[in-house]
């Protein structure tokens, strides 16, 4: 018996560092997950905003309507004021619909456009 092994504890020198491998491809799998988790997150924080802006800009354009004041012109300021962009404005009789866009997160060069639509006017 040799000093300082244990029987049945033999080294299999084929397999030494394969566990530094599965570490490393392990740590790149969450890592991936990670960054789309937060892509995704920063997609519908996105869609949030622009949903949030579209409300605010039509109920602004509906109480410049009300005011005899140009629905537009004044919905275009409150999408400027909320970083959107002012996509389209219709006055429909005393009701407002809006539709804005905001910036999205870019991925690999390509962004995505995060649209808002809304309604607004004096209840039916």
């Amino acid at each position: 018996m040799t000093a300082g092994r244990c029987p049945g504890a033999a080294v299999r020198h084929g397999q030494r560092g394969s566990a530094s491998l599965l570490v490393v491809v392990l740590s790149g799998v969450v890592l991936l997950l990670g960054l789309a988790a937060a892509f995704v997150t920063a997609t519908a924080a996105a869609h949030r905003r622009a949903q949030s802006a579209a409300d605010l800009v039509a109920l602004a354009g509906a109480l410049a309507r009300q005011r005899g004041e140009d629905a537009c012109s004044g919905a275009a300021d409150v999408a400027r004021g909320n970083e959107a962009e002012l996509l389209a404005c219709e006055v429909l009789g005393e009701d407002v619909r809006v539709t804005v866009r905001v910036p999205s997160p870019e991925l690999a060069g390509h962004t995505w456009e995060a649209l808002g639509r809304a309604r607004a006017g004096p209840q039916p």
